[in-house]
């Protein structure tokens, strides 16, 4: 039972080391440690709010930069709808003038045909009328071969004269 309780002398020996221990390290140890604490606690608080003044920064960026992407945004659709306007009507500018030069070269094909037409026609009628005279001169001939019907004829024709 001796181990487990201490001599007088030895408690009151341990009592004044811990007192000067304790003395010793309040005059030199403990202003540093809590200087150096409040020190840390300072560097921490200051990181702290830098952290908070980085987060509300990071907020306004995002913010600014969802402005910015909304304003992006907008901007190409505007382009776009531009863009689109602008090829409808180039389309229908090139429909429309697509469509006045067949109207041209239609109404042109059909003057040229329409011309064409008349030639033929003249040309017809001008090799219709040439066969036409050299059938009757040859029918003539045959007609008139003989004296007495070229006089019948010719009188027949003036009965036809004095009648008009």
């Amino acid at each position: 039972m001796e181990l487990l309780v201490p001599e007088f002398g030895l408690v009151i020996f341990q009592t004044i080391a811990f007192l000067l221990l304790m003395f010793i390290l309040s005059k030199f140890a403990w202003k540093p440690v809590l200087a150096a604490i409040k020190e840390r606690e300072q560097s921490i608080d200051e990181a702290l709010s830098k952290a908070e003044l980085a987060k509300q920064e990071m907020a306004r960026l995002t913010s600014q930069n969802e402005e910015l992407m909304k304003t992006a945004r907008a901007e190409r659709d505007q382009m776009l709808k531009e863009a689109k306007t602008l090829k409808d009507n180039i389309v229908n500018e090139a429909k429309t003038q697509a469509q006045a030069e067949g109207a041209k070269l239609i109404e042109k094909a059909r003057i040229e045909i329409e011309n064409q037409k008349k030639t033929a026609l003249f040309e017809l009628k001008s090799q219709v009328s040439s066969l036409s005279i050299e059938i009757a001169e040859r029918v003539l001939r045959e007609q008139l071969k003989d004296k007495s019907t070229q006089e019948d004829l010719v009188a027949n024709l003036l009965k036809d004269v004095e009648l008009n």
